[in-house]
């Protein structure tokens, strides 16, 4: 069974118009197991190692948690609310 077009060197060089598709479905699978390894190795959620650190969370028990707060921020005012959308 011969393979499908486009998926061969010398079908592709009939096909050019393939190459953007392969090359952004390239670009995305190595954004997927980029993140999914940034996510694996950074997350306080996972542990590798449970026989010296079984629980990681914990190191994070005294830290302060710093949200985004928009509103809070220096010059930033909270725009005023309608009373109904008619106003």
């Amino acid at each position: 069974m011969p393979p499908m077009l486009g998926l061969t060197a010398k079908s592709l060089k009939k096909h050019p118009s393939l190459i953007p598709l392969y090359f952004c479905l390239g670009v995305g699978a190595t954004a997927v197991v980029g993140y999914m390894t940034r996510c694996a190795l950074k997350n306080p959620d996972v542990s590798w190692n449970l026989k010296t650190n079984p629980e990681p969370w914990q190191k994070y028990e005294n830290k302060r948690y710093q949200f985004l707060d928009p509103v809070g921020a220096r010059g930033w005012k909270e725009p005023p609310r309608l009373k109904s959308i008619w106003d």
